[in-house]
């Protein structure tokens, strides 16, 4: 089979055109007309996920964050993505992304997070806006396609409860919060937003949705200043709050080509190392 077949699904699948504007996902590296033999998932191509696919013999990489993302001028062994895009079309290995166009979908990286934590009626919590005819089109429900997500838990909690349940149901080392008062009694969670990867920009659309308590990462020093007295802020870290992304991949790869290799690398780990 070719990789465009794959490729077709991969789109049809992870809609690229639901990517924000300074994005750059889809199929990024690669011949459409290769043949397919299997593929690595990966949260971050790195020249061990390259490896990987090579000793695999696995001709697609499919990643959540783009390979090319800021401007290449030149593809040299200079750099080390000019390397890793010389090794993979040396050794015939496409590459495919899907970035933000699978945070804006309701099923996506925030949907996997909220089902993880139980989540119930949930909401994108910063619908997508775009003038793109395919986007208006393609969009049954006008807000069904956006950042973050917003739901409630079937009980309410104590925060220190839900912290030690998010703990334990995503596997963190740590969680870094806003202050709170431990011993305020009125401080229930039971709304919860969330934001995989860096949604610092989300704060002030948590606060409005009433959230108790808003779940992302990338938080700064001074951003933790942007809680109140009602919204908890919660940096659960970037490759933490996007990990089951990798979920995402193998199971819509797997289901339809059941006949090919689909691993999850050994690689694909977060950069942070908490000590």
């Amino acid at each position: 089979m070719k990789t465009q077949e794959i490729i077709d699904h991969l789109d049809s699948c992870f809609r690229p055109e639901y990517q924000e504007s300074y994005d750059n996902s889809g199929f990024l590296v690669g011949d459409p007309e290769s043949e397919y033999t299997g593929t690595l998932i990966a949260l971050d191509i790195t020249s061990a996920t390259v490896d990987e696919a090579i000793d695999n013999g696995l001709s697609l990489i499919v990643s959540h964050h783009p390979l090319i993302f800021n401007g290449l001028k030149r593809i040299t062994n200079d750099n080390a993505d000019g390397k890793m895009i010389t090794r993979l079309i040396k050794n015939d290995i496409s590459v495919y992304a899907a970035h933000t166009n699978l945070d804006n979908l309701p099923w996506g990286v925030n949907g996997i997070l909220a089902q993880k934590l139980g989540l119930i009626d949930c909401h994108i919590l910063r619908p997508l806006e775009s003038d793109s005819q395919a986007i208006k089109q393609s969009s049954n429900q006008a807000n069904s396609i956006g950042a973050g997500m917003v739901g409630t838990l079937q009980e309410s909690t104590s925060v220190m409860d839900f912290l030690r349940l998010v703990k334990e149901r995503l596997a963190l080392p740590v969680i870094r919060t806003s202050q709170f008062d431990n011993h305020n009694s009125e401080l229930i969670i039971e709304k919860v937003a969330i934001c995989g990867g860096s949604g610092v920009f989300l704060i002030p659309d948590a606060i409005a949705a009433e959230a108790d308590i808003f779940l992302t990462g990338d938080l700064k020093y001074h951003d933790f200043q942007k809680a109140t007295d009602k919204t908890v802020l919660a940096d659960i870290g970037h490759y933490e709050s996007e990990q089951f992304a990798k979920e995402i991949f193998y199971n819509v790869i797997s289901e339809k080509f059941s006949s090919f290799a689909c691993r999850i690398s050994e690689h694909s780990k977060s950069y942070v190392n908490y000590i």
